[in-house]
């Protein structure tokens, strides 16, 4: 059930049988969630930590006149709210961008992992920090880089986090977003985003078929985007 979880921790650094024990007996329940659905709304005290199956989700904030920006995305293996464990209130929401099933770890439970396994509670918050390192690269992009090279970051940086936990097939992967929830992602108009995309396929850097992205010159896609990917930490090392 936490499968992808297990195998981007491992990804950092090595997991005992007993801490993949751990792992796999802290979720209480399962629940299935529809796309558009927040999965953690604003405001909210949660009293357990969502871990995201299946599926891809968004954090976002909503402003008084309705227009919405997204600031993160969630993909299979990632804890949408782990901090919330501290936190206590969310100051932000989290919406499922397509159907999505999460698995649901008590607080409870939480705090017995980080009174009782260190090393483990270690890489949970390596997954935090990371978290706030993928956040500044997007801050990095929205402010300095152009339309057309963030959107390049952007694919880069998701083929590599859906690598991790075993969902892409060569160089391609799924990215079941609309041009407007990217351009939500993105800051950009759909127009925009639009023209984007073309522009990335006439320079046969990706091809982009429905939900299905293709990375056809890594190399050169990394170049455009100035892409260093030494904030995903994906360096197998004791922690």
């Amino acid at each position: 059930m936490i499968s992808r979880l297990i195998r981007r921790l491992e990804r950092y650094d090595f997991l005992s049988d007993e801490e993949k024990q751990v792992l796999k007996g802290a979720v209480a329940r399962t629940k299935e969630v529809p796309a558009d659905e927040d999965l953690v709304r604003e405001g909210d005290r949660p009293t357990d930590s969502t871990l995201l199956l299946d599926g891809f989700a968004a954090r976002y904030k909503l402003l008084r006149n309705g227009k919405r920006q997204i600031t993160a995305l969630h993909v299979p293996g990632d804890f949408v709210d782990l901090h919330s464990f501290l936190q206590k209130r969310m100051d932000h929401g989290v919406v499922a961008f397509t159907p999505c099933r999460i698995g649901l770890v008590p607080h409870s439970t939480l705090r017995k992992i980080t009174d009782q396994h260190l090393h483990l509670s270690r890489l949970l918050w390596l997954t935090t920090l990371i978290d706030a390192a993928t956040h500044r690269e997007w801050l990095v992009a929205m402010g300095r880089r152009p339309a057309f090279n963030q959107i390049a970051h952007l694919l880069c940086e998701l083929f590599l986090r859906l690598q991790t936990v075993g969902l892409t097939q060569e160089m391609s992967f799924e990215l079941p977003l609309t041009q407007a929830e990217l351009g939500d992602v993105l800051g950009l108009s759909t127009v925009h985003v639009n023209r984007i995309i073309k522009e990335l396929r006439t320079k046969e850097l990706v091809t982009w078929r429905g939900d299905t992205v293709t990375i056809e010159d890594w190399l050169r896609l990394q170049g455009v985007a100035e892409f260093d990917p030494t904030f995903l930490n994906l360096e197998n090392e004791p922690r």
